[in-house]
């Protein structure tokens, strides 16, 4: 649904456009004929791995992506992101990466239960954990670690905040704060993916101002940035995607998102044609 809208909104606003599948590239380390054809690549491929390869090497071109390598690398992993978001002084769940079951486990004790394990690459709420005491940790960090494989061996340990049976999602588009949502669910874990309904929420002063710096912290873009509400209605930066689905926001705001998203698009276009003809 998202992406119909978005090649609507590129249409009724007379873009020269056209749809590529990133399975059916193949892409040269060396500038081919597909960095010459297009002034910039709109990137919303699912796959963070072939996001990620494919921006590498067009944006070694120089051609101009959005979102970025750089933000997408960084979104794309909960290492990196919560990296960014401490050195930029954002607000964020005290979180401790480990790399064996022992240290791992250490570290939740320290932490104090319940804690929330999350793989450091992954989406849609899925592989997460709560963690309520150490009977369950070793049960889990064992499992985890007879799995094999380097991701299975990065324990990525988060503190658990009881938020109000919700979180925020606010997408940013460039310097502009396009819309708040609540995702609500019973269950701990609010993605909509899992079935959390989205609702309005106000756009406050807050809310728009730590949005606008997680996303700044992370590169800038197009992102969506989730927040938490501690018990003591502090805010604090939980993950900020490089790829933003809308289809439960469509529902809950009333903006055309797609429309933002593709102005944005347009004006990063005109901005890297603009200095490709400076260049020349």
């Amino acid at each position: 649904m998202e992406e119909k809208r978005i090649f609507q909104a590129l249409v009724a606003r007379g873009a020269d456009f056209e749809r590529l599948d990133e399975g059916h590239l193949a892409l040269s380390f060396h500038r081919d004929g597909l960095g010459q054809r297009y002034g910039l690549i709109w990137s919303r491929v699912i796959s963070h791995t072939r996001a990620l390869y494919a921006l590498s090497i067009l944006n070694g071109w120089g051609l101009r992506t959005v979102n970025s390598y750089q933000t997408v690398l960084t979104c794309g992993d909960k290492v990196l992101t919560t990296g960014a978001l401490v050195r930029h002084g954002i607000p964020t769940p005290r979180t401790t990466v480990a790399f064996d079951v022992e240290t791992a486990l250490a570290a939740m004790e320290e932490m104090g239960y319940p804690v929330v394990l999350k793989p450091a690459v992954g989406s849609w709420g899925r592989l997460l954990c709560r963690v309520n005491d150490r009977e369950t940790a070793e049960a889990v960090l064992t499992h985890k670690a007879a799995l094999g494989g380097p991701s299975h061996n990065v324990f990525y340990i988060q503190e658990y905040i009881p938020k109000p049976d919700r979180d925020i999602r606010v997408l940013v588009v460039g310097d502009e704060v396009v819309y708040a949502v609540y995702r609500r669910a019973e269950h701990w874990i609010t993605n909509t993916a899992r079935g959390a309904q989205t609702l309005p929420c106000p756009l406050t002063p807050a809310i728009a101002d730590l949005s606008l710096a997680a996303a700044r912290a992370v590169g800038g873009g197009i992102l969506a940035v989730d927040l938490l509400e501690d018990a003591d209605g502090r805010l604090l930066v939980s993950e900020v995607n490089h790829t933003p689905e809308f289809h439960g926001a469509m529902q809950a705001v009333d903006t055309d998102i797609a429309g933002k998203m593709a102005d944005y698009v347009l004006e990063q276009f005109r901005i890297a044609t603009t200095l490709s003809r400076e260049e020349e």
